[in-house]
This record gives C-alpha cells, structure tokens and sequence, in this order.
C-alpha cells in the first residue's frame, strides 16, 4: 500500500485459519461498532479472511444492511447478484479518476464495500483520498467558481448508441417510473424524438459529513466534462458529437463553461495526494463514501473487483 500522505486506511487481518466468520466476530468486536469505527478510520481493509464469491453474501449482510441498487449510476458495470456489481468495465488502460459514488445523484450511498475476486495482473491498485484534503487542496479561485454548484446533463440513447442508455441506467424499461425517480431527484428531463432521454440536474460541488461536519469536495465535474478524458478522446469525441449531444456533460451552475485548467488541477491533485490499495483474492475494502474518494489504477493482465452499496 503506497501513500503519499500520512493517512493510510486501516487493515484488519485474519488470525491464522480465519475464515469469513472470525471477520464478522472482529466486526462485532469493534469498541465503537462499525459506524463509528468507519467514521474514525474513513475506510477498512480486510485481508486474509478467505472471502469467495460463495461466501461474500452474509459479509455483506453485514457491512452493508441495505444493499442499494446502482439507479442512475452511469459507470460501465454488469449486476453479479443480490445489488452486487463489477465496480467497473471501464477499459483496464485508463486511470479512473478520484470520485464520491453518485455524488452526481440526489441520493447517494454512504457506504460501499469492494471485494476482490480476482488479483490484478499487475496494476490496478484502488486509490482512496480524504476528500476534505481534496477540497483543501485546491487553490482557492477554484473553490471559489464552484461555490453556486454545478449542472450536470446527461444523453441517454434508447438502446443504440454511445454511453449507456437509460434504460440501462435506471434498471427499468418503464418510463414512468424514471419520470417518478426524476421526479424525486429534482431533475429535469425530456424525452427526445428518437427514444432518447435529455436528463439535467443542479448539484452542489461540496457536501457536509453528518456525523464529523466536515466539509468535502463532492462532485463530478472533472469526470463529466471533456478535459478529463483527455485531449485525444475528447477530440475524437468533439468530431463524432457537438458539445451538446455528448452521453454527459457539466457545467457551472448558471450554465457557464467550466475551464479545462480548472477541470485538470481537481483531477491531477486528487490523483496525486490518492492513497493506493493493492488487492489480492479475498481482500475487502470498506469505505465511508463521504469522507472517502476512490478511483482505479490502470492494470494489466486479468483483474476482478465487485462492489456493492449501502445508504
């Protein structure tokens, strides 16, 4: 586990024979029980429990006692089992840059739980970040010009076409029960001609932990926005698509461009104060989602990581 801050998540690891059990008897012998231990430590590593697929269910009844769906997720992922997903198919290539899960959403969990199934070939480290020293990090005409908030606006095909479409998206081929969902989420949306489905909505760039008050960065900007992905694809991109017709896009919240640079210095700094967790099979990783970024190291060879949410 390499660092490039004095903060390192905590690792909790198996007796010798342990098995999934003695993991959830060290869960029950938490001195402030789990809540408040993940509170304290931000994220918790267990290692050498011999976690298999077979066995991951009661764990996460545990860890996570009210698995959520991934409804209005936009990652690349395919659903395993009970709301248990892979935590990405983004190509194995690329960095995925530090984020809150869904902190694009009005609703987001506050909790996930990453279990390796299968090690990394080489790479593919999942790096963690205090996202209050993330906000901290940056210079302050930054924190300044997201103060309002940001939009973010989504184009999701119906079926053919780039990204994903919504019914993909919110698990339903059902229309109006994602106007219903929308609804709730004080989105704004329309129904394009073609099947396709205009998504907008108004996020603040920060958010309050409800327990320690601390203030996080806490939004998606720099993934959401064409600078992110780097020069090449967003060229690419540009040429097939105008700016407008992209599969999601951001702006500040009065609809202005956000500039390139400060899209780049979010997601450069993140990156780089980013604590790394190398995986092995069995190994589970515990995150507070609020208090915690996380993104994905490129890697080689083959590498099977799964997730699950909780609110």
């Amino acid at each position: 586990m390499a660092s490039s801050t004095a903060w390192a998540p905590k690792e909790i690891e198996a007796a010798d024979g342990g098995g999934p059990e003695e993991l959830l008897r060290r869960v029950d012998d938490l001195r402030e029980g789990l809540s408040g231990a993940l509170v304290r430590e931000k994220a918790l590593v267990f290692r050498g429990f011999g976690i298999t697929p077979e066995t991951l269910d009661p764990v996460l009844d545990r860890l996570l006692p009210n698995r959520l769906a991934y409804v209005h997720g936009n990652s690349p992922r395919t659903k395993v089992g009970g709301n248990v997903y892979t935590s990405t198919e983004y190509p194995q290539e690329f960095t995925i840059s530090m984020h809150n899960e869904m902190s694009y959403a009005h609703a987001w969990p506050t909790r996930l739980a990453f279990f390796c199934q299968i090690t990394p070939g080489g790479g593919g480290a999942t790096p963690v970040l205090d996202a209050a020293l993330w906000l901290a990090s940056l210079d302050p005409e930054v924190r300044s010009a997201f103060a309002d908030g940001v939009r973010y606006v989504q184009n999701l095909h119906d079926g053919y076409g780039l990204g994903k479409s919504w019914q993909d998206t919110f698990e339903t081929s059902d229309r109006g029960e994602v106007e219903a969902f929308l609804k709730v989420a004080g989105a704004e949306w329309d129904w394009r001609r073609d099947g396709s489905l205009r998504v907008e909505s108004l996020r603040p760039a920060t958010t309050v932990h409800p327990v320690t008050g601390a203030e996080v960065w806490f939004n998606q900007a720099d993934q959401w926005h064409p600078a992110g992905l780097g020069d090449e694809t967003s060229k690419e991109l540009a040429q097939i698509l105008g700016e407008d017709e992209l599969p999601q896009s951001v702006t500040f919240a009065d609809g202005g461009s956000i500039p390139a640079e400060y899209v780049l210095q979010v997601r450069d700094r993140g990156l780089d104060a980013a604590v790394d967790v190398d995986w092995h099979a069995g190994d589970l990783l515990l995150i507070d989602n609020v208090l915690l970024a996380h993104g994905r190291r490129p890697y080689t060879g083959d590498r099977r990581v799964l997730v699950a949410m909780s609110d």
